[in-house]
């Protein structure tokens, strides 16, 4: 075979999902060289208004990938503001003034819509290295075949791929293909989430929140479920709100994104004594919709044979750190970086058995501390750091999340020790079953002990 250059080939790969994590992985995989069909199973019409947050850590990729940032329309956040739930004082402010500087890239935030655009238009286009990917629209994924890499669609089309990337979300169909059956349950948080146009809030002489520049926040301490969050997007014109309550007081648990928008009544309901400043935008909130949450356990992996889990059919978290979208971007990294031409030497299973290895350790503790800062925003990165504060308190300083090992984090020096690790390591891993031997999980367990 020769050198480990020599083996490389190029793949034909299956990415079943088009949304934000299907799109990156598809520019990821086409940068490395590879050839990327992306399968989706609507016709685009469900991209839903809401706002998607894009730390450094994700920021980084879209510019090694070259997308056109600018379409995307965002805002660059420069403070995190936690207000007094009823006064609306500011109680703790973490400035992100010298964020670029500190950690190379900056903190943007998306309209949903719009960043989906900017990374359909860059996995898609002529411009910008490798071939441009395919997109198939109402393919739904029905069953993979883990010995062939055929997928069948329930459209009755048949199609093999070398590599296949699950990116099909929180409701994955992959993710039960290989095996995993999500351990979940209803998050004891509700959630509404409304759109509110800047102009008309300046307009009836509300506060302009769009001059902050901020990700904001109501309440979230003393353990209530209460919260309200403030994403500004599209250049400040659009305030994007998630409203949190706890669940006794509306169950959302059978309702999703593509519903009819709920009345503002229902919105204003569960927060009579909330600071009137955010109250009177949330009375002119329109599209309304619910927010089904799930607390879920950690696979104990997400790769098996030829197919692998991405975003939140890997791993799926509640909201509250805002890196959903950053930690799917970093798995497309991952799965770009393994399969370049400097690392690659040809055996499949043996590289998504490393890209678990990276990415399930990474994810599961993001996941966690999600979960935890529902109930204490403290938990937060970005609050996480800011111990001066008077009512600063987490559950465990080891166990929190810290910005610096978010944006710090070098995914190239990862993935090198890995495949040291590895070398010269005769692969015994019982990989039919899709359990890298020698992965620790975040209970502590190490498979193959």
């Amino acid at each position: 075979m020769g050198s480990h250059q020599e083996s490389w080939r190029r793949l034909n790969v299956g990415v079943v999902g088009g949304g934000i994590g299907g799109m990156s992985v598809a520019i990821a995989l086409r940068r490395a060289g590879h050839e990327v069909t992306i399968y989706e199973r609507n016709d685009f019409a469900g991209e839903v208004g809401a706002s998607v947050s894009c730390a450094a850590n994700g920021t980084r990729w879209l510019h090694e990938w070259g997308v056109d940032i600018e379409k995307g329309d965002p805002v660059v956040l420069r403070k995190l503001i936690n207000h007094d739930w009823k006064t609306g004082e500011p109680v703790s402010v973490y400035d992100l003034a010298d964020y670029e500087e500190r950690w190379g890239y900056v903190y943007n935030m998306f309209h949903r819509q719009y960043m989906h655009a900017m990374l359909k238009d860059c996995a898609l286009q002529e411009e910008g290295e490798g071939t441009p990917a395919k997109l198939q629209v109402n393919h739904a994924c029905k069953d993979i075949d883990l010995a062939t890499g055929v997928i069948t669609f329930t459209n009755g089309v048949q199609a093999q791929h070398d590599l296949i990337i699950g990116a099909d979300g929180i409701g994955s169909v992959v993710r039960g293909i290989i095996g995993l059956r999500p351990e979940k349950k209803p998050s004891d948080q509700s959630c509404l989430h409304a759109n509110v146009r800047t102009e008309d809030a300046v307009r009836l002489g509300l506060v302009d929140y769009s001059q902050n520049s901020a990700l904001e926040y109501w309440g979230g301490q003393e353990g209530k479920w209460d919260k309200i969050v403030l994403s500004p997007c599209n250049g400040g014109r659009l305030l994007s709100y998630y409203c949190f309550f706890s669940r006794e007081k509306g169950d959302f648990s059978n309702h999703t994104w593509g519903s009819a928008d709920r009345p503002v009544e229902e919105l204003l309901e569960p927060y009579p004594e909330l600071d009137r400043q955010v109250f009177s935008h949330l009375s002119i909130g329109t599209e309304i919709r619910p927010w089904r949450l799930w607390v879920h356990q950690p696979y104990p992996y997400i790769a098996r044979d030829m197919v692998c889990l991405l975003g939140d059919a890997g791993h799926p978290m509640m909201p509250h750190q805002s890196q959903g979208a950053c930690m799917a971007i970093e798995d497309a990294a991952a799965l770009g970086i393994l399969f370049n031409k400097t690392n690659f030497t040809g055996d499949i299973a043996e590289t998504l058995a490393i890209y678990n290895e990276i990415r399930l350790p990474r994810a599961t503790k993001v996941q966690s501390a999600a979960a935890k800062a529902a109930y204490n925003i403290n938990e937060r990165i970005g609050f996480s750091s800011n111990t001066t504060n008077s009512v600063y308190k987490v559950e465990d300083e080891k166990k929190k999340l810290t910005i610096e090992e978010m944006n710090a984090y070098d995914m190239y020096k990862d993935i090198e020790e890995a495949i040291a690790r590895r070398k010269g390591l005769p692969f015994t891993a019982p990989y039919t079953k899709g359990l890298p031997f020698g992965l620790k999980l975040s209970n502590g367990v190490t498979i193959g002990e």
